[in-house]
């Protein structure tokens, strides 16, 4: 069975957050969502987690609907629960209500398994200096790469 490499990456979490630690979760997801993530129709961009009820649940991951999917297609929207050991999970939470401090997904990719993994990190709000100096770091770089290339 040939595995397509689906890499789903958050790039507004980059810029948004500095990202202090990072978990790599599976997610609980049903027959059509799974399909549609091997197709690569999964947008994590405006994604965040939460904690209810002692599990941490994905909110706003967007998978398209599965497109050969009958009746039984799901909601492009729902709550998803990511899987992760109850130490990870209570360092999380524990973490998590920190002020500052949030849960923002990283990037969405499938396992050497088959399996749906989302990378998570725990993050800190960046300040409009920060990103303003994130965005000189990126435009010096490229100059850099230009002269390079030369």
């Amino acid at each position: 069975m040939s595995q397509d490499n689906i890499y789903i990456k958050n790039k507004k979490a980059y810029f948004e957050y500095h990202i202090l630690d990072k978990y790599v979760a599976g997610i609980q997801l049903l027959g059509t969502e799974i399909k549609s993530i091997r197709q690569g129709k999964a947008n994590i961009n405006d994604a965040f987690c939460t904690f209810i009820n002692n599990q941490l649940y994905v909110r706003n991951l967007h998978i398209s609907e599965y497109s050969f999917g009958s009746f039984y297609n799901h909601e492009a929207k729902r709550d998803r629960i990511l899987l992760l050991n109850k130490k990870e999970l209570k360092k999380l939470q524990t973490r998590g209500e920190e002020r500052g401090l949030t849960i923002v997904p990283l990037a969405l990719f499938i396992s050497e398994r088959g399996f749906a993994k989302l990378e998570i990190g725990l993050a800190q709000g960046k300040k409009t200096y920060d990103k303003r100096e994130t965005m000189k770091e990126r435009d010096t770089k490229i100059e850099l790469d230009r002269v390079m290339k030369r």
